[in-house]
């Protein structure tokens, strides 16, 4: 880790426990056992909620596969024990969702959903340990193609929080060209990451979903330490008596919220889970997590699909439920030592 990195780390750690209620939240710092047998719970009806939705749908779903395989790839990482064969299942569906709309993707056209569609399917192949192939490169060459004349990529739906923001889109989409893009593509790869870094830098978040990804593009773009650095505040600056995030300052704290700000602030700005914002946080998300293992928030997007039952509880609130428990999983993983059975990285 360089100097200034280190440095950034170090003045985080410092505010954040400016920020923390020192004396009781440490009292009760979430312990690991707690921590297992929470992530415990959640895997099966996680994974009963990806296969659901590959049973019963020809589409890729952000919400029911991609953050699902986040949380199921990272508790592997950690020693838990997932349905390898249900992974490859998983990888092999979105992989034939994509070649599906090859010629598209060459020629720029895209499918439902675009960038934000194409970025997180490529993110969870990424996780999956999905080889780069003809079909991933063609969906490169569209994420270049795709909104080439503004300096960003653009959300072109609005189903708050997972597609509604132009920073979740672009970082989605620089990380789809990182890990698809070819030797041939990378001049333009590169001339594309510097547009967008200067884009990252002037342009401030509104909501959580654009602050979280906001700093994890900065990061991603190797900006200036100094300018994660105030992203990482605003982060934490936000955080609730309860330990929790909102999506919206006019909301309540909730898992989706509080899940994604915690990885992110673990993989983008590298907040030590033993900081007592992490452990904040963490204590919030088992406090938060029902009976039956999953984590409920309402839905705030319009429905224009056809409903179906995945498999995973709270009916019409289903699929933003889903994801709010990946990322809780996720983010209560990421507390556990790395297994050393299993040195995946994610």
């Amino acid at each position: 880790m360089m100097k200034t990195e280190k440095k950034v780390i170090g003045f985080l750690c410092a505010f954040s426990v400016s920020l923390c209620l020192c004396g009781d939240a440490l009292a009760s710092e979430p312990t690991p056992d707690a921590v297992r047998a929470a992530v415990t719970k959640a895997l099966p009806l996680i994974q009963k909620g990806a296969v659901g939705h590959r049973e019963q749908r020809t589409c890729f779903a952000c919400h029911n596969q991609a953050i699902p395989i986040l949380a199921l790839t990272t508790a592997r990482s950690r020693g838990f024990e997932i349905d390898e064969d249900e992974l490859r299942q998983q990888l092999k569906f979105i992989h034939v969702f994509l070649d599906r709309n090859r010629e598209s993707y060459r020629q720029g056209k895209g499918q439902g959903g675009q960038a934000d569609t194409a970025g997180y399917a490529l993110w969870t192949l990424e996780l999956g340990g999905w080889k780069r192939d003809a079909t991933l490169e063609a969906v490169a060459e569209y994420l270049l193609l795709h909104h080439q004349d503004l300096d960003h990529w653009r959300a072109t739906s609005n189903r708050p929080p997972t597609e509604a923001s132009a920073f979740t889109t672009t970082y989605l989409s620089l990380r789809g060209l990182q890990s698809a893009g070819t030797t041939e593509q990378q001049e333009r790869i590169e001339r594309r990451l510097k547009q967008v870094r200067a884009w990252l830098t002037r342009t401030r978040a509104k909501d959580t979903e654009d602050r979280v990804f906001r700093l994890l593009a900065l990061k991603h773009v190797g900006a200036h330490p100094a300018e994660w650095q105030k992203a990482a505040q605003e982060l934490i600056a936000k955080q609730r008596d309860d330990g929790g995030w909102a999506q919206l300052d006019s909301m309540e704290s909730d898992a989706y919220a509080t899940g994604s700000v915690l990885v992110a602030m673990y993989d983008a700005a590298g907040l030590a889970t033993s900081d007592p914002v992490y452990q904040s946080g963490l204590r919030y998300l088992l406090d938060a997590q029902l009976d039956d293992g999953s984590w409920y928030v309402k839905s705030r997007s319009k429905p224009f699909q056809t409903y179906y039952e995945s498999g995973f509880p709270h009916g019409h609130d289903q699929f933003i439920s889903i994801a709010a428990s990946g990322w809780a999983t996720t983010a209560l993983v990421l507390s556990l030592p790395e297994s050393k059975r299993d040195p995946t990285r994610r």
